[in-house]
């Protein structure tokens, strides 16, 4: 069995000076997705569910939304507090997924949940699911992001090349699993290495868990990445699968009114 430390506080700094980098997928495919379907602006309520340093939530505050954040590592939610230029207009929490207790009272229920690239790392699927759906406003949304179940399966998929032609190869989907995931594979001293744990679940155990948290799914994208091969004999192929090939996934779903 696994440990089950999901938290990515041992990383935050690591983490952060990623966010920076103006070409990650985060800044160039989905910070447009996700503002073009939620639409933050005066009047509108967010809770970032596993927010991290705040890249997202920052957005959404400066849009005009009234934004929540929190996450479970504390040091992630005290770079998101130190980074944050509109600080005073977002409350950050130290606060687990499954568990968050300032939501209490109908004044504090929100138009939006959203986890970005955030539950694919959270272990209690059901009990986050449960929780966003007493937070939200009776048909508020949730919105959520993941590593496209079907074709990034940690340790179970690649890109692979037959003759001309590159495709990606898939061992396991329909089985849920769990992977310990090396967040310093450069790192050569075996006692400075640092490991989180990943979770991969097949489209339909998601689903299934909305339906049973009370939720009805309104909307599903799939997201290509944006980048492109620099020139070679295989750059042309690998450009072309970039395209049939999804990374991500998002999946809308609505809080039904019978809670």
């Amino acid at each position: 069995m696994l440990p089950k430390k999901t938290s990515w506080g041992t990383v935050a700094d690591w983490y952060d000076e990623m966010l920076l980098d103006s070409d990650s997928y985060q800044k160039q495919v989905i910070m447009p997705n996700i503002i073009r379907i939620i639409n933050p602006k005066k009047g509108i309520s967010i809770i970032d569910i596993a927010c991290g340093q705040g890249y997202f939530s920052q957005t959404f505050a400066q849009n005009g939304a009234k934004v929540i954040g929190c996450d479970i590592s504390k040091e992630l939610i005290k770079i998101a507090k130190n980074n944050s230029i509109k600080e005073k207009e977002i409350e950050y929490f130290v606060s687990s997924s499954d568990n968050l207790p300032f939501m209490n009272g109908e004044s504090r229920k929100v138009d939006f949940a959203v986890m970005i690239l955030a539950l694919q790392n959270i272990e209690n699927l059901s009990g986050t699911l449960s929780e966003c759906a007493r937070i939200l406003k009776p048909n508020g949304r949730l919105v959520i992001v993941l590593n496209h179940p079907a074709f990034r399966i940690p340790k179970n998929s690649s890109w692979e090349w037959n003759e001309q032609k590159q495709y990606r190869r898939i061992d396991a989907y329909m089985s849920d699993q769990q992977f310990k995931i090396d967040m310093t594979p450069s790192e050569t001293d075996s006692s400075k290495k640092k490991f989180t744990v990943s979770f991969h679940r097949p489209l339909q155990v998601y689903f299934k868990a909305l339906n049973k948290a009370g939720f009805a799914v309104s909307r599903l994208e799939e997201w290509i990445s944006h980048k492109k091969s620099q020139a070679g004999p295989r750059s042309v192929e690998e450009d072309r699968l970039r395209k049939e090939i999804p990374m991500f996934i998002c999946i809308e779903a609505v809080r039904l009114t019978t809670l």
